[in-house]
């Protein structure tokens, strides 16, 4: 029995986010990704928000999405102004929020057949 329609086959689903992976489908990944909502899924070499540079947006708006979901980590945090300037002027849509969160909604937003980009840093778990 499907527990999926058809309409999301192809489509890249995040199965699981745990402290120290993100599951897409059935692939696990120890560190950062891009999931895009279709395609493959990318490794981003972020392993923590202070890391954030101009060159990861402009990699982000190459994968021409309408919407991306920038999940910061543990916690909530907003990027500089000045590093979403790539975004702003292909006019992307944004929204930051923690990983966990950022699974969640791009999740919701693919299911609704929305062309989304998940940049989702996953930070060493605190100990």
């Amino acid at each position: 029995m499907k527990f999926q329609p058809d309409i999301l086959a192809g489509v890249n689903m995040i199965s699981r986010h745990d402290p120290g992976r993100i599951v897409v489908g059935s692939s696990a990944y120890p560190h950062s990704v891009l999931v895009p909502w279709v395609g493959e899924v990318q490794d981003w070499a972020v392993t923590a928000f202070d890391q954030l540079a101009a060159g990861h947006f402009e990699r982000l708006a190459a994968l021409q999405p309408e919407l991306v979901i920038i999940g910061s980590g543990h916690r909530l945090r907003f990027p500089a102004p000045a590093l979403l300037r790539p975004l702003i002027e292909r006019r992307v849509g944004f929204e930051t929020m923690d990983t966990a969160a950022a699974c969640r909604t791009y999740n919701v937003l693919v299911s609704e057949r929305r062309s989304v980009v998940a940049a989702l840093i996953l930070e060493p778990s605190a100990a």
